[in-house]
């Protein structure tokens, strides 16, 4: 629409990954160079971290183009994966055949043959995966176990595991030090300087064909400020800017157009000096979850799955509080049935709408938040902007009775009927129905169809205590082993004993709540256990049963 007013022959500022726009700073080019290194003659992990949009993905298919070409590469982009369908997954990818159900080790048998055939060829084989902070633990433990192969000076498998924060979060878990250990290379991508801001503008102005500049000082400033440096978002305001330019017949584009298209894209009403987005101001991108809106109607639908079962989804009415209150406060739902004469088709796809808008977790984490009475932080991962606000997160993988028993609302990683990932935010449960928040729709879905399109990963917000220790023994004081005996009689409702040591039956009791819990039944309170423990005594924030704060 504005090419031709700018001397443009292509959109500079799409988010799609186009090669010809690629532009690596400084950071990008470190980045290479460490992934390059970790995958040197001895091998193992190689580690790649960034915020969403800081181009991880860039970097990777840089890595991709100078692998040399004796080099065999399997590529995994959904790692939501049970430990056997990682491997069939990666035999997949290398074209290795298998029969009809395979076993765990049918599989690591075929893939270690593979990897010995090909060392044997003169040929390396890698593994990338993309979004790997969505990993479970012990498929990062089966992911160990293949690199155990290796000759006197290199491993037979080399894994690149690209991801978000959180994924350095999860290589600090006790079961995972091994795998910690093996990693020969680590890199932390950080967001652009506004230095490199004004490069990469520049860069993608001149790949579309205009070579005189177009952002003045100030916008590349404002562009800095409200994007925090992350590309993604540079891209989505210098779109939104050069529609406003073009809509004034404006140039150069200055930093009164960007601030305005911050406000646009962000939901901002103007620049703030804080980075946390303001319950009051952020109603564009927020408001929807921590309840900026006075009246939000929900409609009431019934939806026919791909497998021909009914999903009963029922109407949400919400009033809710002013904007510029700081606190969420429960909200009065009303429920209306659905009319026998609603057309599947019409309902069917509100629900497929309301699935396509989920796409982004940073929408379904922004909804749990609210229901905390918190908000995201821009430049922040949902676990660092908890932290932040004295909240913690706890990731966990299991199924309908893992969430409900834990009680807490959560974002819970979804796949709809084609496999595509989506997320939502679980808000509330009434018996085997679970109210999920989908972009600006909650809706009701029954336990049936949550459990078929529930990907086994959530993530809730907790407040911890403010004094955590990190493990209970044989050897903890006096005062630490009687806070476990009262916590574990509490949870069974029954009466304390007063203890001066950790004995036998303070053993037995620990290990049978870790086995009801999937813990390890080691007979000590580690920092899994400890977080479990707490996570059921807790009586801060809300839950889904009551749908409110406590």
């Amino acid at each position: 629409m504005y090419k031709a007013f700018y001397g443009l022959s292509d959109n500079p500022f799409s988010i799609a990954p186009n090669p010809h726009y690629l532009f690596l700073s400084d950071r990008h080019r470190e980045a290479l160079a460490h992934l390059t290194y970790g995958l040197g003659e001895t091998g193992g992990f190689v580690l790649l971290t960034g915020e969403v949009g800081t181009g991880k993905t860039t970097v990777s298919r840089c890595l991709l183009n100078q692998l040399p070409e004796n080099t065999d590469t399997a590529f995994i982009l959904n790692p939501s994966l049970t430990e056997l369908e990682l491997l069939a997954t990666l035999c997949d990818e290398l074209g290795i055949s298998y029969g009809e159900a395979p076993t765990l080790k049918q599989l690591t048998d075929l893939i270690s043959q593979y990897l010995l055939t090909n060392h044997q060829n003169g040929r390396n084989t890698v593994l990338i995966i993309d979004e790997a902070q969505h990993l479970r633990a012990e498929v990062l433990e089966q992911l160990r176990l293949l690199t155990n192969l290796e000759t006197d000076t290199k491993k037979l498998l080399q894994v690149i595991l690209i991801g978000q924060p959180e994924l350095q979060q999860l290589l600090r878990r006790q079961e995972l030090r091994q795998l910690a250990q093996r990693i020969t290379a680590r890199y932390h991508l950080l967001p652009l300087t506004v230095e490199e801001v004004g490069l990469y503008v520049s860069h993608r102005l001149q790949v579309a064909g205009r070579l005189e500049p177009l952002f003045n000082k100030s916008s590349i400033k404002a562009l800095h400020k409200h994007s925090g440096g992350i590309p993604r978002i540079i891209n989505l305001l210098c779109e939104r800017a050069l529609m406003a330019g073009y809509g004034q017949s404006k140039v150069p584009i200055d930093g009164k157009m960007v601030n305005l298209a911050a406000s646009e894209v962000l939901g901002l009403e103007q620049p703030k000096s804080s980075n946390v987005w303001p319950l009051a101001t952020g109603v564009g991108l927020v408001g929807a979850f921590v309840g900026a809106m006075v009246y939000l109607n929900w409609g009431s639908i019934n939806a026919q799955t791909s497998s021909s079962s009914t999903l009963a989804l029922q109407a949400q009415t919400e009033l809710t509080q002013q904007a510029t209150q700081a606190n969420t406060q429960p909200v009065e739902t009303s429920k209306f049935e659905s009319r026998s004469g609603s057309a599947p088709d019409s309902t069917q796809s509100v629900l497929l709408n309301a699935i396509d808008t989920s796409r982004n977790i940073d929408t379904a984490y922004a909804g749990l938040f609210g229901l905390w009475g918190k908000a995201p932080i821009i430049g922040l991962s949902a676990c660092q902007a908890a932290i932040e606000q004295g909240l913690d997160c706890y990731q966990q993988q299991g199924n309908w009775l893992s969430l409900v028993g834990l009680n807490y609302p959560a974002v819970v990683y979804m796949l709809d009927d084609n496999q595509r990932p989506f997320y939502a935010t679980a808000v509330a449960r009434q018996g085997d129905q679970l109210m999920l928040q989908l972009g600006e729709q909650r809706l009701w879905v029954d336990r049936d169809w949550f459990t078929r399109h529930f990907s086994g990963t959530f993530e809730i917000l907790w407040q911890p205590d403010m004094v955590q220790v990190k493990e209970i023994s044989r050897s903890a004081s006096t005062a630490q082993v009687q806070w476990l005996e009262n916590s574990l009689a509490r949870l069974d409702n029954s009466q304390p004993r007063l203890v001066s040591y950790f004995d036998n039956q303070l053993e037995q009791k620990l290990m049978q709540f870790q086995r009801s819990h999937g813990l390890k039944p080691d007979g000590i309170a580690g920092s899994q256990t400890l977080v479990r423990l707490n996570l059921y005594l807790s009586q801060q924030g809300p839950r889904l049963e009551q749908g409110g704060l406590y």
